[in-house]
């Protein structure tokens, strides 16, 4: 097939939308809280800041220049400044096209509760099992999958500037907008204060190594490092948007709307489980199980519940187009097919690899991987293996071999590197040693063994 010319965005504000809206998604509306609450509160917040103002800029600007430049995915970028490290464009290609599939099923439960509250059956979904008896079926959780998989490619179809950057430009304002309203509320409860405190407070004596490692572990998720999606988005990307300024401006919507996503679960929580710590570690229960029971409570309760998860919808399908664009674009790269193709087969594998996930809660519920379900086993080979080791190579390979000057003279391109000095401080030493940290003690949780 005729190879197509590549797509770009209009310019910064398509590009800082579409790659915030990728770093936006479930990911900082029910694990940041969990987290942040698991990991003393306040001090927590007050240590990812800091990691996302370092690390995670010094990683983005590395990503999103090596994209930039190469002008192609990661499966050929890395291949493209330095043949020996071709192998890391594989490893990276790989994890998008690992999450797509189950973050996908996630999504198709979204729309299920979305779906729930805008028709008033919010009071149902405040029931106690009704979560695990909806996941434990085998047809509903399929199907929206599936309608789920189906709004994804639509617009990831659309291309780049009509699909991605304006389903964004449209998305993350109302996203904000929504978040700030339900936050409001939520801090404006009676009793929400004490949730508050706890959320914001620092409390230096809870710091350990191990909030740090938490930090940085979530950093990863929360900005979509390490999976080849900046170095996509930064490939589409014009020579003269200020790529720097870009990062400063997709770690405050990162960040924020994390703080945001705390300020709507973390307070709520405390109205009405009577202050109950242990209700803020229930994962992605935490969503789909207190707060409906919150929303039930409320005055117009369920206009409340269908907002807001017309919100998660908005935040899941941010992050699950660019996980589509990553693999549609590596397979165009590759084998130099058109979109419209690409996509309608990315999305039917990304079906059949998703049901297995979905049906890991129900029929298939027996079926363990390492004491896993099939679902999480993929989340914890993607996020906890393959994304640290992408982190990890992807600093030797700018540190040591391409050499950070390649990667600032490409920042250059567009205006001066105010960070130029922490870039290469933290990508040639800080960060290798701590990604390395966090693979291990990732790894060792996962497999069951406690880290002190």
């Amino acid at each position: 097939m005729e190879k197509e010319k590549r797509s770009s965005f209009s310019g910064r504000v398509g590009f800082v939308l579409a790659a915030a809206g990728s770093a936006v998604g479930l990911g900082n509306i029910w694990r940041f809280p969990y987290l942040a609450a698991k990991y003393g509160g306040g001090i927590f917040l007050l240590v990812y800041i800091v990691l996302a103002v370092t690390f995670g800029f010094a990683l983005m600007v590395a990503e999103i220049a090596i994209g930039r430049k190469t002008g192609k995915s990661a499966i050929e970028a890395y291949g493209m400044l330095n043949k020996k490290f071709s192998f890391l464009g594989w490893l990276s290609s790989v994890v998008p096209m690992i999450i797509l599939p189950y973050y996908c099923v996630i999504g198709g439960w979204v729309i299920k509760y979305l779906v729930t509250f805008a028709t008033g059956e919010g009071p149902a979904a405040a029931g106690d099992s009704y979560f695990s008896g909806f996941i434990g079926q085998t047809g509903q959780p399929v199907l929206w999958l599936t309608v789920y998989i189906a709004i994804t490619a639509v617009i990831v179809m659309l291309g780049v500037e009509k699909g991605i950057e304006k389903a964004s430009r449209f998305m993350m304002p109302v996203l904000v907008i929504l978040s700030i309203v339900i936050a409001v509320y939520c801090v404006c409860m009676p009793g929400a204060l004490e949730g508050v405190k706890y959320y914001l407070m620092p409390d230096f004596s809870k710091f350990s190594v191990t909030t740090v490692l938490a930090a940085l572990g979530q950093l990863f998720y929360s900005m979509s490092l390490a999976m080849g999606i900046m170095i996509t988005y930064g490939s589409y990307m014009k020579k003269d948007v200020d790529l720097e300024k870009s990062v400063h401006q997709i770690e405050i919507f990162d960040t924020g709307f994390a703080l945001l996503a705390g300020l709507m679960i973390v307070p709520s929580v405390f109205v009405f489980s009577g202050g109950d710590e242990s209700q803020l570690q229930a994962g992605a229960g935490l969503m789909f199980q207190m707060l409906p029971k919150v929303f039930n409570t409320m005055w117009m309760g369920g206009v409340v519940g269908a907002v807001f998860f017309l919100l998660v919808l908005f935040a899941a399908l941010t992050s699950s187009i660019s996980l589509m664009e990553t693999v549609v674009s590596i397979l165009q790269d590759k084998l130099h097919w058109n979109r419209k193709v690409t996509c309608l087969v990315v999305a039917v594998g990304s079906l059949a690899i998703g049901i297995p996930s979905s049906l890991g809660y129900g029929v298939w519920s027996g079926v363990q991987i390492l004491g896993l379900s099939i679902l999480d086993f993929f989340d914890f080979i993607s996020n906890s293996v393959l994304m640290p080791i992408v982190a990890f190579l992807t600093c030797i390979f700018v540190g040591y071999f391409v050499k950070t000057k390649v990667i600032c003279d490409e920042v250059k391109l567009s205006s001066p590197f105010h960070g130029e000095k922490l870039f290469v401080v933290i990508i040639k030493y800080v960060a290798p040693i701590c990604i390395v940290a966090i693979l291990v003690s990732s790894v060792l949780n996962g497999l069951g063994i406690v880290v002190i």
